[in-house]
């Protein structure tokens, strides 16, 4: 098809005439094969529908048309195509008129690239393959991924052409998941927040939901309705390239912060969908379950433990976000010695069974293979397939060699069980009527009016600066007066935009450097910038330290930003380049790389007061900078805004009110280093290696501390606060009973500022050994300076029960320290009793 002219091209030419698009390009190739085209059926044939369905045809009994699936022999409309109709009713209508082969071209992942040219992000041709477009919705027509960054009006002509092919052109007319990814901004070149360890880091659970809220509706109008996140793994081993994705360490921060994810990215329905529509877009929680503590902190290494720290860790926060989302992912790992994606007792035992779980699950890309190369439970595809199908009613995402597609075969020959298909759909089908999509799969004409808006950009704002952690303040070193002389900005992260991995390439164009931002914001000031790089991140090369210090010594004060990088996902994946955090990316050592501690030496031992800045997508483990550096600060990898907003925090228009939602170890050999370790677990008799070279001899670790830098919750604050009046609704309560945390925070300093208020739970004596301390609430509230506020934190029972031998959840009388502060401060505290 010739390229059309630029009176023919754009969005709103294409959204006000998909029709005449669609009938243009299908003019450059052949017709369309109407694929339900009425055929003779014999006993064959109908064996592939199902014994269920065959039966039912030899009893008269199906009361639809075998050659036109799609109707009704009396003429009226088929329940899956009523919108009025429950959901339910719609899966159960629809399953049995489906063929095997159409069953599982529903639960494997298709690729939007197999009838569109989506390689080059500048290409803005709109035509398509309709040979490959109907082998792709033949053989994997379930779901599309369509993560790919071009032109808008060229995405939504190849989503549009897709779906139209599927409703009009297809017997049944099921309409396609459209996939992309949302971990921390939409990536078809959406709005780009901070990197989920720094959204963590807000401890507000309100603002996550504005970040997703805005993810969604940048997805939605482009027609994307399934979005590859949260991920609710724990950081609790550090060395695993992929906390940056996280939450954090703690699974009640998790669980909250993913609540409030897939809440608001789920909320509300698509235009002109069904009012028995649930949701406008499916969030997918992963990775089930126990994926982020790999042997080693090796990307998809074992993970070891048992039914306790599954129940007790792992699944918390699953629980607590996915149970209305409507989509899970597996995890890569093997959990005990068997694989997740094969786990029947996770997958169906506790998932489907016990958390009544009826949506979809789809394994990672590539994973289901992985039982024939890297787990070594499966010596084929046909055993693979069969594996995961039958124990985890999961449906296979693309990057392997689509075992699933051995399935029709397998179940005609009997040696695949049709219920796990069946099931498989089922889970399927109620995702897409859910987000009635039977009524409504396609983009919007108006796409353009939901994409990197202003108000958008308000909340991208509001991310970065309350993602911000104050660790250190020495002598009150921050905030810098806007009436300095000269700023001295040193470091590889200083003309450097780090997004962390889960973007796509060039997002990076979008984003503000700390050096541009800087300088936007004392633009209107006479602070003069003196910048020298210093060093590379990935090199030892010490060659730019001369210029460095001599920017140092010229300046009133000196900022240095150093830290760990990532890259986007064309390019971390791509050999020969480098990065330090990312998946796939691991890491030995936690301590900053090549000739950045050094340089940070450097610049200190100017004399100058020295601010560092840690870049990084988790936590550093270098003592001397906590020991020597004037003031500390932690930006996990920030989104588009980020150089701005750590110059509104450094220059104090902005009150830093991060927390830290992970602990910051001394040395990689002291971890694992999470605050909420089994009593009795970290033994302290610290040992120490002194700056002069002395050696201090302890017998934990001998020469280091297991005690963190900085721990879980730690953040500090421009303005000061005290904590009064902490009560209970009730000292003693029953075991089935809730209770209510009071207590009344007074901003005593000179600004104003936000104050996270967290709550923490100690079971004094236990059946068995529960963490020495855990999360049960936390609130973010907005203090002004001189006032207070009264604060009141709700306790479920069921966050005092421990996991019993017998494999249940108990709450045991006794007493439990309840306190106020952060897991390594107490402000304020007192006793529970539970009788």
């Amino acid at each position: 098809m010739a390229k059309p002219t630029s009176s023919c091209r754009g969005s709103n030419w294409l959204n006000s005439k998909p029709w005449l698009w669609f009938a243009l390009t299908i003019l450059s190739f052949k017709a369309i094969t109407v694929v339900g085209n009425p055929v003779h059926m014999d006993s064959a044939s109908l064996g592939e529908l199902g014994v269920d369905t065959l039966a039912k045809a030899k009893r008269g009994v199906m009361h639809f048309s075998l050659e036109a699936r799609g109707e009704n022999k009396d003429g009226s409309v088929p329940v899956y195509k009523n919108p009025s109709a429950s959901i339910d009713a719609r899966v159960q209508d629809l399953l049995p008129r489906m063929t095997v082969e159409e069953k599982v071209a529903q639960i494997i992942q298709g690729d939007m690239n197999g009838w569109m040219n989506l390689n080059d992000p500048l290409d803005d041709i709109k035509v398509f393959n309709q040979t490959g477009l109907e082998e792709m919705m033949r053989l994997k027509g379930g779901s599309i991924w369509a993560g790919y960054s071009v032109p808008w009006d060229k995405f939504v002509f190849g989503v549009t052409v897709g779906q139209k092919y599927l409703m009009e052109n297809t017997t049944l007319g099921i309409p396609a998941l459209i996939q992309s990814e949302g971990l921390h901004g939409f990536t078809n070149n959406g709005t780009i927040f901070p990197s989920p360890i720094g959204l963590a880091a807000s401890f507000d659970t309100e603002l996550v939901s504005r970040v997703a809220d805005v993810i969604a509706n940048e997805a939605e109008g482009l027609g994307i309705t399934h979005i590859f996140a949260p991920v609710l793994d724990m950081s609790r081993e550090l060395r695993w390239g992929r906390v940056e994705e996280n939450f954090g360490e703690d699974p009640f921060l998790t669980g909250e912060m993913g609540h409030a994810y897939v809440s608001a990215l789920q909320a509300g329905r698509r235009r002109n969908a069904t009012q028995k529509s649930i949701a406008r877009m499916a969030a997918t929680c992963k990775h089930f379950a126990a994926f982020g503590s790999p042997q080693g902190g090796l990307n998809l290494a074992q993970v070891s433990g048992g039914e306790r720290e599954l129940q007790t860790v792992y699944l918390k926060p699953f629980n607590r976000a996915c149970r209305e989302s409507l989509s899970i992912m597996t995890a890569y790992s093997s959990y005990d010695g068997i694989p997740a994606i094969a786990n029947k007792h996770l997958l169906r035992d506790i998932l489907r069974d016990q958390w009544g779980y009826k949506y979809w699950v789809t394994t990672d890309a590539g994973s289901v293979d992985l039982l024939i190369n890297l787990h070594g439970t499966c010596d084929s595809r046909e055993c693979a397939a069969k594996t995961t199908l039958e124990n985890g009613w999961s449906g296979e995402m693309g990057g392997g060699t689509y075992t699933y597609l051995t399935l029709p075969d397998q179940i005609k020959a009997g040696k695949v069980d049709v219920k796990a298909l069946d099931e498989t759909v089922k889970a399927m089908l109620r995702t897409k009527f859910s987000l009635g999509l039977f009524e409504n799969p396609y983009p919007y004409e108006d796409f353009q009016s939901t994409l990197r808006t202003p108000q958008s950009q308000d909340v991208l704002h509001a991310a970065e600066t309350e993602s911000i952690v104050l660790l250190e303040n020495r002598a009150n070193t921050l905030p810098l007066n806007k009436n300095i002389g000269s700023v001295a900005l040193i470091g590889p992260q200083v003309d450097r935009i780090s997004f962390g991995d889960y973007v796509f390439f060039n997002a990076t164009l979008n984003g503000v450097s700390p050096l541009d931002g800087f300088r936007q914001h004392l633009g209107s000031t006479s602070v003069k910038i003196n910048y020298a790089e210093g060093c590379k991140l990935w090199s030892n090369d010490q060659s730019g330290f001369s210029e460095a210090v001599n920017a140092a010594k010229a300046s009133d004060v000196a900022i240095v930003m150093v830290g760990t990088w990532s890259l986007d996902q064309t390019l971390l994946w791509t050999p020969g380049t480098n990065a330090t955090t990312g998946e796939h990316v691991d890491l030995s050592d936690l301590g900053l790389v090549g000739a950045q501690l050094p340089l940070v030496q450097a610049i200190k031992a100017t004399g100058k007061p020295t601010i560092v800045v840690l870049v990084s997508g988790k936590p550093v483990a270098e003592p001397w900078i906590q020991a020597h550096a004037d003031a500390v600060l932690q930006q996990f990898y920030p989104g588009e805004l980020g150089g701005i907003a750590l110059a509104e925090v450094i220059f104090g228009d902005v009150n830093p009110s991060g927390r830290l939602p992970v602990s910051f170890p001394r040395d990689v050999g002291t971890t694992p280093v999470f605050y909420n370790y089994l009593k009795g677990s970290r033994p302290i008799d610290a040992g120490n290696v002194m700056d002069d070279g002395r050696l201090a001899f302890g017998h934990a670790y001998v020469l280091n501390s297991p005690v963190p830098l900085w721990s879980f919750g730690h953040g500090l604050s421009y303005t000061q606060f005290n904590y009064t009046d902490l009560k209970l609704s009730s000292s003693r309560i029953g075991r089935k009973d809730n209770v209510d945390v009071t207590v009344t925070v007074h901003n005593t300093g000179s600004r104003p500022g936000k104050e996270v208020v967290q709550v923490y739970i100690t079971d004094l004596v236990s059946s068995v050994v529960t963490p020495n301390q855990e999360l049960v609430g936390f609130k973010k509230v907005d203090i002004p300076a001189g006032s207070s506020t009264t604060v009141t934190i709700p306790i479920q029972s069921s966050q005092l029960a421990v996991w019993m031998l017998g494999g249940s959840w108990v709450v045991e009388p006794g007493q439990f320290t309840i306190k106020v502060g952060t897991s390594d401060q107490a402000f304020a505290q007192t006793t529970l009793t539970v009788t």
